[in-house]
């Protein structure tokens, strides 16, 4: 990197932005990874980058708790260590095997080519080396201590050393017991690795053995017996042997892992790749930021909508500082110079490396703090003046160390990629004439040059740039005169006006004085132009408060509307209620009516008589009164509302009624064929039937179209599918192993399987069984996993179908 870049990223804070995006990286790799934040050379790598953070940011808000990096160590210098032949320590073998499980956890998350094909392209060449990860915990205890199991000479020197061991503590205890009297406590202690008594100074001699110690009062001196002399040897020499045969043992492993050096650093480098992209998907979350889009064309425009600089946002949120004003940048493709006035501490310099960051953010992958979606062109160079670079040792006063830094900038301006240059105070320190001119050249200059210049400045002739060239622009930083102070917003299109004359007016300077000065600014010169300026910001504030007021005005009618909505559905309501309700009270009477109907019928059956009116029989005329009274209750039932729903069908996030318990429900995912669904109905996770839902509003789903005819290839070419029978080649061992450990042996066996697998687990407590069988149901391509034939091993052996 040259020193004007070097500089540029100094000018920029970009450290300070790296060791915030640092902070929410996993683990201690990516930490220094993210705080030595590069910069890519190609937009194609910027634009990976930018979609490798949307498809973590994704996956990490999918997960539960978030995607963990939980056991993922820094493994390159053990493995470096391992490639030269050395022998790694137990418990940096062990974290090496931690790092492996989760690299294959990680990888099963990761993978699904359609949802996330960048990540899953970052993961697809990585080996996780489950025969290496197997063995490293077979040999090694937690804590990194070498198993007995790892071998049979060091299983056999640990039982003798107990034994040893055993036996000196016995005699020990005797010796205590024989020379109590002599000792001033009956605790054995420890010396040098050898165990001692604590004897009173005068009958040392009579216990007999080596004096190793003695207290600082001489009083008490601590004794190793001679009695235990020789089997503390013995142990040292066990010891001795114990020592050797773990080395052996770490060292047989250190080649193992040494042998798989190439695969491990890709492992590695992959592995603070997805830490890293997870921290930029982090840091843009709790930023508020949103994805850019680079563009292609090296002209295209700068849209930064409400950009807010991501150091002040920091400061903000963490240090309890001011709340951050955001700027909006909108530069057209033709612009190619924007010129910045208006008072010191208004917002210029920060408008400045807002910008630059904002770049630089874009280009290494990062979300920006904007609103909307921000576009930008991708900027291969980002070159910055920016601050006093004032040297006494060099001897360079604030215009030489200026000059120097833009004679270093429009050196390294490229010829191709677009180019972001930043000029804060251009042409000061110097003579406003000749400071003036100098500035007016360098802008033309670096407006054929440069993508972009974003220039701050007072020089008042820089503001007519403008209104000869087409590629320049004007923008300013509002100052309120009543209150002196800025307001920190950019304004485009009008220049910002000298404030001098009314600053000193407000604090007080002689009007006599300022008089004079007005006096003397030239007609038609720098006052003229600041009274156009002023007309042009008069006129800004009243377009300001006439959109101001047409924005009330708007949301006063849509406050309105919504009200009228409301209430014409409250009179619909009530209206479909005074209905309803006249509709139960004729019910009623009709059913009182049948009622008194059915009551006359029994009556005159009773009687047992007929009673004729009008020369019919009164039994009849009642029945017929009941029927007509039917025939009005079905005439004043309302109808069910009639929906035509055809066609429709429900789609994964819609809620639906579940029929069988009348409740609503999310659904989750669907069938292939569409015939059976996957609902979440409260805490309960259900599979239904497309039959047994219905939308919210009554709809009934449409019936799944059935598969098109059409021939479909097998992914496998006739007679490639594997035996159905159970032979060595596709049977796999896993007793005697832990959960984790027999899902890596299980997974290296499916990968290479082409048909079915039998797993031999043993049936004992069922918990390898369970754990091996809720694996497997979370792995795309098991179609299934049944208990095997009774010959074949019945419960204590699965069969897994692969798709």
């Amino acid at each position: 990197m040259s020193e004007i870049h070097q500089e540029t990223l100094e000018l920029l804070e970009w450290h300070r932005l790296a060791e915030h995006l640092a902070g929410f990286a996993g683990t201690a790799a990516g930490r220094r990874h993210c705080a030595a934040l590069g910069l890519p050379d190609h937009p194609a790598e910027s634009r990976r980058l930018l979609l490798e953070t949307t498809e973590l940011l994704a996956l990490d808000g999918l997960c539960e708790g978030g995607l963990s990096l939980q056991g993922v160590g820094d493994i390159a210098t053990t493995v470096a260590l391992c490639a030269k032949g050395g022998c790694a320590g137990g418990e940096e073998l062990l974290a090496l095997a931690a790092t492996l499980a989760t690299a294959r956890r990680l990888r099963r998350q990761i993978e699904d080519p359609e949802l996330r094909p960048i990540t899953t392209a970052l993961v697809a060449e990585l080996r996780t080396l489950p025969e290496l990860e197997q063995r490293l915990h077979f040999c090694l205890e937690e804590g990194g201590r070498v198993a007995d199991r790892a071998s049979a000479p060091l299983e056999t020197v640990r039982r003798q050393l107990l034994a040893l061991r055993g036996e000196r503590r016995e005699r020990l205890q005797e010796l205590v017991r024989r020379y109590g009297s002599l000792l001033q406590d009956t605790v054995v202690s420890e010396r040098g690795g050898r165990p001692v008594l604590a004897v009173k100074a005068g009958a040392a001699a009579q216990v007999g053995g080596l004096v190793h110690d003695s207290s600082a009062s001489g009083s008490t001196v601590y004794v190793e017996p001679q009695a235990v002399i020789p089997l503390g040897n013995r142990i040292r020499d066990a010891e001795g042997q114990e020592r050797e045969l773990e080395r052996q043992v770490r060292s047989e492993l250190s080649g193992l892992v040494g042998a798989q050096a190439e695969p491990l650093d890709h492992l590695q480098q992959v592995l603070v790749r997805i830490d890293a992209g997870l921290a930029r998907a982090r840091y843009g979350q709790w930023l508020g930021a949103v994805r850019p889009e680079l563009a292609e064309a090296a002209d295209a425009p700068f849209e930064l909508i409400d950009l807010r600089h991501p150091l002040l946002l920091w400061q903000e949120r963490r240090e309890g500082g001011r709340p951050v004003v955001p700027v909006t940048i909108r530069v057209g493709p033709e612009l190619r110079v924007v010129a910045i006035t208006g008072p010191n501490t208004g917002g210029k310099t920060v408008t400045l490396k807002s910008l630059g960051l904002a770049a630089l953010m874009a280009r290494a992958g990062l979300f920006l703090p904007c609103a909307g979606t921000p576009r930008l062109p991708w900027c291969g160079q980002v070159l910055a003046d920016i601050g006093d670079e004032q040297s006494l040792q060099q001897n360079l006063s604030t215009f030489s160390g200026h000059i120097r830094r833009i004679a270093r900038i429009l050196g390294a301006l490229p010829q191709g990629p677009a180019a972001l240059v930043l000029l804060d105070e251009v042409g000061a320190g110097t003579d406003p004439t000749e400071g003036s001119a100098l500035a007016a050249a360098l802008l033309r200059h670096l407006a054929d040059r440069a993508r972009l210049t974003v220039a701050t400045t007072h020089f008042g002739e820089l503001k007519a740039l403008k209104y000869a060239d087409p590629r320049f622009e004007n923008a300013s930083v509002a100052f309120d005169v009543e209150t002196l102070s800025p307001t920190y917003r950019l304004q485009w299109g009008i220049p910002g006006r000298s404030n001098a004359l009314a600053i000193a007016s407000r604090l007080g300077l002689d009007p006599a004085v300022l008089a004079v000065a007005a006096a003397q600014l030239e007609p038609g010169g720098e006052g003229d132009v600041n009274r156009v300026i002023e007309g042009l910001e008069q006129e800004r504030q009243r377009q300001q408060e006439a959109a101001e007021a047409a924005a009330a005005l708007l949301a006063r009618t849509e406050l309105l509307h919504e009200e009228l909505l409301q209430r014409w559905s409250q009179q619909k309501e009530q209206s479909a209620e005074l209905q309803e309700q006249r509709r139960q009270r004729l019910e009623l009477s009709i059913r009182e009516g049948q009622g008194e109907v059915r009551r006359l019928i029994r009556r005159l059956r009773s009687v047992g008589q007929e009673v004729r009116v009008g020369g019919r029989v009164a039994g009849e005329t009642a029945r017929q009164a009941g029927q007509r009274l039917r025939r009005l209750e079905q005439q004043h039932r309302p109808l069910p509302e009639r929906r035509d729903h055809g066609g429709w069908r429900p789609r994964v996030g819609d809620r639906i009624r579940l029929l069988a318990l009348g409740k609503a429900a999310e659904v989750l995912t669907i069938s292939d064929d569409g015939s059976e669904l996957t609902v979440r109905c409260g805490v309960l996770r259900l599979t239904v039937e497309l039959a047994g839902i219905e939308g919210l509003h009554g709809e009934k789903p449409a019936p799944p179209e059935p598969p098109p005819q059409v021939r479909i290839r097998s992914r496998r070419s006739p007679g490639s599918r594997g035996p159905e029978v159970r032979t060595e080649g596709n049977t796999v061992d896993v007793r005697g192993l832990r959960v984790h450990e027999a899902e890596a042996a299980v997974e290296e066996r499916l990968r290479g399987a082409n048909g079915p697998v039998w797993v031999i687990h043993g049936i004992g407590t069922g918990k390898l069984k369970r754990g091996l069988r809720e694996w497997l149901s979370g792995l795309p391509w098991v179609e299934r996993v049944s208990d095997a034939e009774q010959g074949d091993g019945g419960p204590g052996c699965s069969v897994i179908w692969v798709k």
